[in-house]
C-alpha cells in the first residue's frame, strides 16, 4: 500500500524499473505522460503548418561512387520486426510468413544483407532485428539458418514496453487476470531511447559506423540503395526520411509538411488532424508526400542531440484509448501512448528528405498484398529484391478479396494453396465468394470472379480477360 503515497511520476517509475526497463525508455514514457498532463492533444492544426512543394528525387541523384565500399563499412541496417501477423489471423512472427515459395521476409532479408558484404567484400553492413518480446524466441531460432549474419553473437535486441495508464487518472493500469496485458508496446519512436539504453549506439559509434538505415522487415522494397547511401553520407544531414508521392488511395494517411514556427519538417499522422482540417488533410495536391518509414541516420548526430537533451529526443505524442483487454470491451478504459519513429525529423535542425518510387514501399499489410508478391507480378533480382515486373511499368495489380474468406491467412493458403494465378497482365483482380485457383489460372486486364454457392468451387486453369466470371 505504501506504493500509493508515492506522486504519479515515482509510480511509473517503479513500476517501469521493476519490469527491468532502462533508464531511457523510462525518461521518454514520462515525457509523454507529462505531455498528456499538460493537456497536448499532438494535434497540428492546418494553420500551424505549410505544404512541401519540392525535395530532391532519387532518380536525380548520382550514381553510386568509388567510395561506395567504404560507405557500407559505416552502415548498420536495422528492420523493425516487433509485430505479429494478427491483422492477416495469425499468433506467430509476420515476417516468417512465406513470400515465394518456402521463402521467408527473413530470407530475402538477410540474403540481400550477405549478397552486399559479398559483392564488395566487407564485413558490414552491420545488420541487426528489433524485435519485440513476442517475436524474439521465434525469429533467433530461424536465422540460426544464417550463422555468418550473426556479429558477435548478436543478431537482434529488444524493443521495450510500457504501461497502460487508467485513461482518467494516468495512473498504471492494473488487471491482475491477466498481467501481461498492463503493457503495450510504446512504438517504434522507442527505436532512439532502445538503441541508448542497450548500449548499441555507442558500440556502434566504437566499431567507426556513421550511418544507419531503419525500414520496416514486411517492405521487401526497402533495401541498401548505394545512391541513396552516399547521398545521405555526402549530405551532411542528420536525418532523412525517404517519402513518397500520395495517390488519392494514400489520402487517409499520413503526409509531410513543414511547420510554421520554425520551417522544420514535421510528420502528421491522421490522428494528429483536427477534424475540422480532414479537408486539406486528404487533399493530395496540397500535401504530396507520404513517409515511407525508411529512415536514415547519422549516430553521431543522433548521441550528439541525445546527451544534449537529457537522453531524450522528445517526440510528438499519439494517444489511443483503448480497453486493457482488447478482447473483453467491458474491460477498464486505458490510454496507450506511442510515437512514431520518423516523427523524429521534427527533433533535428539539420533534417532532409528525399522522394524514392513507391518500389521501394511495398509493405506486406493484407492477403492481397501477399497475393500480389507470390504471383509472377514481381520478380526477384540477382541481389534478392522482389520487384515488379519490367512490364508492370512500377504499378501492382489492384486486388480486393472477400475478407468473409480471404482475410486471414488460414483461408487464403486453402484458396491458393493448388495455385497463384498468373497476375503479371492484370491491372485488378476482385475475389467474391468460396473459390479456390487450380494451377494454369491466368488474369489479365480487369477481372472479377465470384461464386454464391456455400461450399467451396474451383477456378479452371485458362485465361480470364476483362470481365466478370460467375462460378
Amino acid at each position: 500500500m505504501a506504493t500509493n503515497t508515492l506522486p504519479l511520476e515515482a509510480r511509473i517509475t517503479q513500476k517501469m524499473r521493476e519490469a527491468g526497463l532502462a533508464t531511457p525508455t523510462i525518461t521518454a514514457f514520462l515525457d509523454a505522460v507529462h505531455k498528456v498532463q499538460q493537456g497536448e492533444t499532438g494535434l497540428w492544426p492546418e494553420a500551424a503548418i505549410e505544404p512541401v512543394t519540392t525535395l530532391p528525387s532519387l532518380e536525380d541523384l548520382q550514381p553510386e561512387g568509388l567510395q561506395a565500399q567504404g560507405r557500407l563499412m559505416k552502415l548498420a541496417v536495422i528492420k523493425l520486426n516487433g509485430g505479429l501477423g494478427t491483422t492477416m489471423g495469425l499468433e506467430r512472427v509476420k515476417s516468417l510468413i512465406p513470400v515465394k515459395g518456402t521463402n521467408t521476409f527473413l530470407d530475402y532479408i538477410a540474403r540481400q544483407i550477405l549478397f552486399l558484404r559479398s559483392k564488395y567484400r566487407v564485413s558490414e553492413p552491420a545488420f541487426y532485428l528489433m524485435n519485440s518480446f513476442n517475436t524474439r524466441r521465434d525469429t533467433l531460432d530461424y536465422l540460426q539458418r544464417y550463422p555468418e549474419l550473426w556479429q558477435a553473437g548478436e543478431v537482434d535486441f529488444l524493443q521495450s514496453r510500457v504501461p497502460k495508464l487508467d485513461w482518467q487518472t494516468l495512473e498504471p493500469a492494473i488487471w491482475p487476470a491477466a498481467p501481461e496485458l498492463e503493457w503495450c508496446p510504446p512504438g517504434h519512436g522507442d527505436i532512439y531511447p532502445t538503441l541508448s539504453g542497450n548500449g548499441l549506439l555507442d558500440r556502434l559509434l566504437g566499431r567507426g559506423i556513421l550511418y544507419l538505415f531503419v525500414s520496416n522487415s514486411d517492405n521487401l522494397g526497402a533495401t541498401v540503395d548505394l545512391k541513396l547511401l552516399e547521398y545521405f553520407a555526402a549530405s551532411g544531414l542528420s536525418f532523412m526520411m525517404e517519402v513518397a508521392e500520395r495517390t488519392p488511395s494514400d489520402n487517409k494517411g499520413g503526409h509531410l509538411a513543414r511547420r510554421k514556427s520554425d520551417g522544420r519538417f514535421i510528420l502528421r499522422e491522421a490522428a494528429q488532424c483536427p477534424k475540422e482540417d480532414e479537408g486539406p488533410f486528404q487533399d493530395v495536391s496540397r500535401h504530396r508526400f507520404f513517409n515511407t518509414n525508411n529512415l536514415w541516420l547519422r549516430l553521431d548526430h543522433l548521441r550528439e542531440a541525445l546527451e544534449q537533451q537529457g537522453g531524450l529526443i522528445s517526440l510528438p505524442l499519439i494517444k489511443n484509448l483503448k480497453t486493457i483487454d482488447p478482447r473483453d470491451p467491458l474491460s477498464p478504459r486505458v490510454w496507450q501512448l506511442e510515437s512514431a519513429m520518423g516523427a523524429a525529423i521534427g527533433c533535428f535542425e539539420n533534417a532532409g528528405a528525399v522522394v524514392t518510387p513507391r518500389s521501394r514501399f511495398a509493405p506486406v499489410k493484407t492477403t492481397g498484398d501477399l497475393l500480389a508478391i507470390r504471383s509472377d507480378a514481381y520478380v526477384e533480382t540477382e541481389d534478392h529484391c522482389l520487384v515488379l515486373a519490367e512490364r508492370r511499368q512500377g504499378k501492382p495489380p489492384e486486388i480486393m478479396l472477400d475478407p468473409r474468406y480471404y482475410k486471414v491467412m488460414a483461408g487464403f493458403d486453402r484458396s491458393f494453396a493448388r495455385g497463384v494465378p498468373s497476375l503479371i497482365d492484370c491491372d485488378s483482380l476482385k475475389v467474391t465468394g468460396k473459390l479456390y485457383f487450380e494451377p494454369g489460372v491466368v488474369c489479365r486486364g480487369r477481372v472479377e470472379l465470384t461464386h454464391e454457392g456455400a461450399d467451396p468451387v474451383p477456378v479452371p486453369a485458362g485465361i480470364y480477360r476483362d470481365g466478370i466470371f460467375d462460378f
